[in-house]
């Protein structure tokens, strides 16, 4: 199934999807003539190719991220440190769901690839499930391990016949993204799925 993806600030690199890979990139009104069969996902902002979150281990395996059922107990923030160890050591099947929240929220905030190097065989799994690549990290880290890195690194362009994997962040420009950061994430595609999209 053909489907065209268009920002509203970067109407002119529209992308057309075709399962797994980019079919085309080009200004939306040409895909849209060329393929007039295409279903059409319309997004404020800005198309960009995602960012790579270099924190893969700091986020996924040092930190627990609690299930919603949990907020009494944990709250609902992710929690790190010594605590997340103890939470760990007492349940280690927690490791694998907890990675599977942290990557959702991840997916949150426009993070189609992770780097760093993942020791736990849970997390390396949910890692591969979700479709997210697997970069190099840069040396050295410039600051905390975070959702929303800073500097936030974004994975090199778009290209016809690569793999069907963005993300849409509602601004005006990339100064803008950089400024307010990846929280402004309102869709991750991977694989060509739609795997987040803000409510």
């Amino acid at each position: 199934m053909l489907t065209i993806h268009v920002a509203e600030e970067s109407a002119g690199t529209a992308v057309l999807v075709d399962g797994a890979a980019i079919a085309a990139i080009g200004p939306y009104e040409r895909l849209a003539e060329a393929h007039p069969q295409a279903k059409v996902r319309r997004w404020p902002g800005i198309l960009t190719p995602g960012l790579l979150n270099p924190y893969g281990p700091e986020l996924l395996e040092a930190m627990y991220h609690p299930d919603p059922r949990e907020a009494e107990g944990f709250g609902t923030e992710p929690i790190g440190g010594e605590r997340a160890k103890r939470i760990f050591r007492a349940d280690p099947a927690r490791v694998g769901a907890s990675a599977r929240r942290g990557i959702q929220r991840m997916l949150a905030h426009g993070t189609v690839a992770v780097a760093g190097e993942l020791r736990s065989r849970a997390v390396v799994d949910a890692v591969r499930r979700a479709g997210l690549a697997v970069g190099r990290r840069p040396d050295p880290l410039a600051g905390p391990a975070s959702l929303s890195p800073t500097p936030l690194i974004l994975l090199p362009g778009l290209v016809p016949g690569g793999p069907a994997r963005f993300a849409v962040f509602d601004v005006a420009d990339r100064a803008e993204l950089v400024r307010r950061g990846a929280g402004t994430c309102v869709a991750t595609v991977i694989g060509g799925r739609l795997v987040y999209r803000a409510r």
